[in-house]
């Protein structure tokens, strides 16, 4: 090997122990795989290109090109020309993918997730060091200077990392570095020159050929020296993510006393929402005997200056061993204790800690500041929960409805503080609370109206797509429009109740997450939420839940008495087809998911199909005749299946529990095949919530076939995990949309596959094989046993 290709072997080498520095920040770590192998092709490129040899400009712009094609057949093949080809549509994509990546970066906390986005921008910067260190270090033949990108490349990472580890990382670079200082000196040395010149300095004088080396090493010494004091300090950092907090120490002096201010989490609330890959946040395992109403709360917003809600400046004191009682809660109101065990993600900086409300006592590690008036606990000093396991011990107040409408007025200090609205306030927020609470004969009364008007009778839609909203008029907006997520319900009817003199507050955390089979409930980033808490004098803060298919309704709000709202649960449900409904059989029509919780072991009697007994031919002519059609028919079957089958499940339902559960899952089936038909296989290991981002994101779905996918979605979780399960309307039409997205999304090859060989059709092959296989263990059970005869061993 040459001297010059083992040069190029080690500036490859060093910037690739440059970016282990990235390490840190990106979890999983196999992006430095890929980096390398496209790092090594690069660098083969350049030496094929000096040995032509060609140009010093040519052999860097076709290293620059070879870069270019790889990065274009790993990050945008589909949207190239003979798929490594950019065009104009691959560097759209590669745009968007550098936006997704900025806001990911943006949003997660470190380690940040392997997004699209943050691999492109990881590998595609150390593309971009490899190929300005080889041109420096190799095809200009000027090592020293090609130690500035690789600082730079090392300085990105120490400014965005906080680990303990960093000086190892510096270690490795530096290694790096010198290793291409070794292997420069080595290829001059090769060729018989002379390593250093220079010339006297004052004629005749004694020639001094370090004097220009040595300028030179000053030069970049001082160079690398301000990168490495300046660089770090002018790079953005990554923050807690979700919810992020003040990211400094809260508290002042020795620690027992202070104050606390906050940053406004609703930004980063809606980002928690809209990502596209639902990481798990903490892993709670809890005593509590339904984990549906197991919302864990952060922090409460009870500063509203017409704009938006946010924290208001509290005192902090340390952490005591037993909270108080909480305000307001009396001793007539029923209670019991629940133990919590959490386990926050390795990746979660959060200032707050999340907690089940209301708290009693916690064991945390770390330094930690409890604030009285929301029941929070704070970090101080920079304690976060990254990693953090403790346990709390909660109440859980189960107030009655009768308690809360016979709740006295509460204390003047609190009503005045909690129930004011700056004059700015639109006229309409109040004028709507009077319209909607009408009638009403307590302020219970009126905040169940406000309840039920956003979740069920307003017509309000939920969309994680709205902005969160600025200025005065956000809250009049959202009553028009009649669109947004838990961040604008919860605004508006903590806005509205405070109209109305009830004092109230919204409280930020997370909605229950999803059961897991170890008995533990998984909180993802899509679980955060907001809701209203509303102050009723005997009880306490409590909570209320306006946020269509979000979360839990709380049962003191909810009649034990069905009204006239109620449909009859022996009509089958507006608009269906009279026909009775049938809900897949167990083998062909329940994922293996589903199966696993017991929903679907059987088809209900009023699903049953009942097959007719078709008369067997009666003379020849007709066989032949039967024959020929079942001929004609047979490429038609799987189209005729899938029809059968979609109007089976989609067709109507008794209004019994039992009737809606069956239809919500054979939807949710026929949604899911659905899919499949257009190309996107099903994943039976993920959770309906997971399974709908999927399906929205390969199918590349517009918004509203997205909105119709996910409350097809909710409405399975419901069934799911609710221990009363709301009826959700309009299923069998959402599931009609979200087919007619797809036709026209895919092209007309896919189009006609989807209508004439149904992927999902290969259900009926997998009956088949269970029925079988079921078959044969039956008889093999019923066969007698052959028996050894007496005395004789095996």
């Amino acid at each position: 090997m040459s001297g010059r290709a083992r040069l190029a072997l080690t500036a490859a080498a060093a910037t690739l122990m440059a970016s282990c520095a990235l390490l840190p920040l990106v979890s999983p770590k196999t992006w430095l795989f890929q980096a390398a192998f496209l790092v090594a092709v690069q660098t083969g490129v350049g030496a094929a290109a000096r040995r032509v040899p060609l140009a010093r400009p040519l052999t860097v712009a076709a290293q620059a090109l070879a870069g270019l094609l790889m990065l274009t057949l790993v990050f945008a093949r589909d949207h190239a020309i003979l798929g490594v080809i950019p065009g104009p549509d691959a560097f759209r994509h590669f745009a968007d993918l550098l936006r997704q990546g900025s806001e990911d970066v943006s949003r997660y906390a470190i380690p940040a997730p392997l997004s699209d986005g943050i691999r492109l921008m990881v590998v595609g910067g150390v593309l971009v060091v490899g190929l300005v260190v080889d041109t420096l270090a190799v095809t200009f033949r000027s090592a020293a200077p090609a130690g500035l990108p690789l600082l730079a490349l090392y300085s990105v990472a120490a400014g965005l990392s906080d680990g303990p580890a960093d000086w190892l990382w510096f270690l490795v670079a530096a290694a790096g570095y010198l290793m291409l200082l070794l292997a420069e000196g080595r290829d001059r040395l090769s060729q018989w020159g002379r390593v250093f010149g220079g010339v006297s300095r004052a004629p005749g004088g004694p020639e001094n050929g370090a004097v220009a080396p040595v300028r030179t090493g000053r030069r970049i010494g001082f160079a690398v020296l301000g990168v490495a004091l300046f660089v770090p300090l002018a790079m953005p950092s990554i923050q807690g993510g979700l919810l992020d907090g003040t990211g400094a120490g809260v508290g002042v002096g020795n620690g027992n006393g202070g104050t606390i201010s906050a940053v406004n989490p609703l930004v980063s609330l809606r980002d928690s929402l809209n990502v596209d890959e639902d990481r798990q946040v903490l892993s709670v395992r809890t005593t509590s005997d339904d984990v549906s109403d197991l919302y864990l709360r952060i922090v409460s917003l009870d500063d509203f200056d017409g704009t938006t809600w946010k924290p208001a400046q509290r005192h902090i004191t340390g952490v005591p061993d037993t909270f108080p009682t909480p305000a307001g809660l009396s001793g007539d109101v029923k209670r019991t204790t629940v133990r919590t065990s959490i386990a926050a993600a390795d990746w979660y900086a959060q200032d707050w800690l999340p907690m089940p409300y209301p708290p009693s006592g916690v064991k945390v590690a770390g330094t930690w500041r409890y604030e009285p008036v929301g029941m929070t606990l704070v970090g101080d000093h920079g304690q976060n929960t990254r990693g953090e396991t403790y346990q709390v011990t909660s109440l859980d107040v189960q107030p009655t409805a009768e308690q809360l409408a016979a709740a006295p007025e509460p204390p003047p200090a609190l009503k005045k503080e909690y129930t004011e609205v700056p004059s700015s306030l639109p006229s309409v927020v109040a004028r709507t609370a009077r319209e909607v609470t009408a009638g009403s004969s307590s302020h219970y009364e009126e905040a169940v109206k406000l309840q039920d008007y956003f979740a069920v009778t307003g017509g309000f839609q939920y969309d994680t797509q709205v902005a969160v909203g600025q200025g005065e008029g956000a809250i009049a907006n959202f009553l028009k429009q009649k669109r947004g997520f838990c961040v604008h319900f919860s605004f508006a009817m903590a806005a509205m109740a405070r109209t109305l003199g009830i004092p109230a507050r919204v409280a930020v955390g997370f909605a229950p997450g999803t059961p897991q089979s170890d008995g533990t409930v998984s909180v993802g980033l899509k679980d955060a939420h907001a809701w209203p808490e509303l102050y009723f004098e005997g009880v306490g803060w409590t909570r209320f839940e306006p946020t269509p298919t979000r979360g839990t309704t709380p049962s003191y709000t909810v009649s034990d008495t069905p009204g006239s709202s109620v449909p009859n649960e022996a009509l089958p449900s507006q608009g269906t087809s009279a026909a009775p409904s049938a809900s897949a059989s167990q083998s062909a029509g329940c994922t293996p998911q589903l199966r696993k919780q017991g929903v679907c072991a059987s088809p209900s009697a009023a699903g049953t199909v009942r097959q007719s007994d078709g008369g067997t031919p009666w003379w020849q002519p007709a066989l032949w005749a039967l024959a020929g059609f079942a001929v004609l028919v047979a490429p038609l079957s799987p189209m005729l299946y899938r029809r059968r089958v979609r109007a089976r499940r989609l067709g109507a339902h008794d209004r019994t529990p039992a009737g809606v559960a069956a239809h919500t899952l054979a939807v949710w089936q026929e949604l899911t095949d659905t899919a499949w038909d257009f190309g996107v296989p099903p994943d039976d290991s993920q959770t309906p919530r997971g399974t709908a981002d999927r399906i929205v994101r390969l199918g590349r779905l517009d918004p509203v076939a997205a909105e119709s996918v996910h409350r097809v979605a909710d409405a399975v979780e419901q069934v799911l995990y609710a221990p009363r399960p709301r009826l959700t309307a309009g299923l069998a039409d959402d599931v009609r949309r979200v087919s007619a997205a797809f036709d026209g999304t895919v092209g007309g090859s896919a189009r006609l596959r989807a209508l004439l060989a149904p992927r999902s059709s290969v259900r009926v092959l997998w009956a088949a094989s269970s029925w079988w296989a079921r078959l044969r263990e039956r008889a093999a059970a019923a066969r007698p046993a052959l028996r050894k005869p007496s005395g004789q061993q095996s």
